[in-house]
């Protein structure tokens, strides 16, 4: 039988049935950031407490239950079948009962207080899609409560932050979570299942991880500290109470905790939240290159001494990483001093940065080190992906060298049909036998080959004749792609066909 893992979020959502108005967007701006308490030592690790108690007594009065309520539209809400609405709500079926009708969801999460005048950390899909007014907030003695605005949120990076009219609030000093090791004794707080508020204690895991396609950024701290639904937003703190993480979502067959549940670290949702209550929005910094993992053939093709860094399989026109002198085919290994290990934490620490920062960037090309310096732009709310236009006629040809591929030049009609711009140039990949190497490669119909064996290729004809040309038991290809609108190039490597 197969098995699958799905990660789930950590707020748990009830219907009522009540009919509102629509749905406001919820971003709001402030002039001046947060004033925080952050303390940026490591953990004392040399105690060892035979309780924990102190430590929760200071910093539970510091988390929240937030409720929130969105207006939706339909006849039946998408978590609850009828059964178990009339179970719990008291609904008794008929024939309105199948008609489109406004209800309003409700939302169960947590949050953390991190300033004493009433800025709170959350999570983006606690709070995502509620109405205007739809924001609450309850404090941990369970009787006071406050309406919440929504100052700013980031989907990307699964982080909110509210604002709620109090002072003098019992706000949680916020550590340096880049100093986190794996072993450290870690407590998750939040309202799992509405039950009330709880504590469970575990260890970091795991750090760094990333991948899973949860968010866009991901960096997340994993524990074994028990955080089930409910928990999202809520605190995950170190043993002397200092925040270093949000606790955000888990792994779980069956939806209920594991042992394996992410945190967003404390200085990742503090990069957020600072940018949101300065700018009203987010901004990122933008290299402007398409990076992708090197794997051992790369290494081998490009002479590198392992598989680590970010290989540039492309660089944007006119972006900073161009400006500066970076090519396609570069290995970046370091970025403002700072070890680059994959493609995936090269494009989270580029984010991170704020725009206009200058940065160095050491690669590797041709064996040899290089640097570079690179004063980054902000990232483009999209890239550019529209189809351009070509007059070019489409002859098909196949490809001796890499046996099953056929090629075509660029058209205007194939452009338009695989979202291809007028930039660039090559042979458009016609068809790909399924069984051959270069689909197990990872060429697909629709991609366009740009380069072979690190030579342009402009057209279909200029495909073959460097496939012809092509030596030893490997084909370097540079390929242009599309996935969901978005075109890059990047790096392939296809075993060669033998010359008969």
């Amino acid at each position: 039988m197969k098995k699958t893992f799905r990660s789930v979020w950590l707020n748990s959502r009830l219907p009522a049935v009540v009919a509102l108005v629509a749905v406001a967007t919820m971003t709001a701006s402030a002039k001046d950031a947060p004033n925080v308490k952050v303390s940026e030592r490591e953990v004392d690790r040399t105690g060892r407490g035979a309780s924990y108690a102190p430590v929760i007594k200071r910093v539970t009065p510091s988390v929240v239950t937030i409720q929130s309520t969105r207006t939706i539209t339909g006849r039946q809400n998408q978590f609850f079948d009828e059964d178990m609405l009339r179970r719990f709500f008291r609904e008794q079926p008929g024939p309105d009962r199948r008609r489109s009708r406004k209800q309003t969801e409700e939302s169960l999460g947590s949050g953390v207080i991190v300033s004493e005048d009433g800025y709170i950390l959350t999570n983006n899909h606690v709070v995502e899609g509620a109405d205007a007014d739809g924001v609450k907030v309850a404090l941990a003695d369970g009787k006071t409560k406050y309406d919440a605005k929504v100052v700013g949120t980031d989907p990307r990076t699964d982080v909110a932050v509210l604002k709620i009219e109090a002072k003098n609030l019992p706000a949680l000093t916020l550590a340096d979570s880049d100093k986190l090791e794996v072993g450290d004794v870690v407590l998750a707080i939040g309202n799992p299942f509405n039950v009330g508020q709880s504590v469970t204690m575990g260890i970091v895991s795991a750090l760094g991880r990333g991948g899973f396609g949860i968010t866009d950024y991901e960096d997340f701290i994993q524990t074994d500290a028990a955080i089930n639904p409910g928990n999202s937003g809520g605190a995950l703190v170190d043993v002397e109470g200092r925040l270093i993480g949000i606790n955000q979502s888990i792994v779980s067959r069956s939806g209920g905790n594991a042992g394996v549940g992410f945190a967003i670290p404390v200085n990742q949702a503090r990069r957020t939240m600072d940018r949101i209550a300065t700018d009203g929005k987010i901004t990122r910094g933008y290299l402007g290159v398409n990076p992708q993992a090197v794997t051992e053939d790369l290494a081998k093709e490009f002479k590198l001494p392992d598989t680590g860094g970010a290989l540039v399989g492309g660089v944007q026109p006119n972006a900073p990483a161009a400006a500066a002198g970076i090519r396609e085919g570069d290995v970046i290994i370091e970025l403002d001093g700072k070890k680059v290990t994959d493609p995936r934490h090269l494009r989270l620490t580029v984010s991170q940065t704020p725009p206009q920062t200058k940065v160095g960037v050491k690669v590797i090309r041709d064996g040899k080190e290089k640097n570079f310096a690179v004063t980054l732009g902000t990232l483009p709310e999209e890239l550019d992906g529209r189809p351009g236009e070509d007059s070019n006629p489409a002859p098909e040809s196949k490809v001796e060298q890499l046996e099953g591929v056929e090629v075509a030049d660029l058209d205007a009609a194939a452009r338009q049909q695989f979202e291809i711009p007028a930039r660039i140039k090559g042979a458009l990949v016609k068809n790909v036998d399924p069984d051959s190497k270069a689909a197990a490669a990872g060429l697909r119909q629709g991609d366009v080959i740009v380069g072979i064996n690190r030579q342009p290729v402009a057209d279909a004809e200029q495909a073959v004749e460097l496939s012809d040309k092509a030596k030893g038991d490997r084909v370097l290809l540079q390929v242009y792609s599309v996935a969901n609108g978005v075109g890059a190039t990047h790096f392939l490597t296809v075993e060669a066909s033998k010359k008969k």
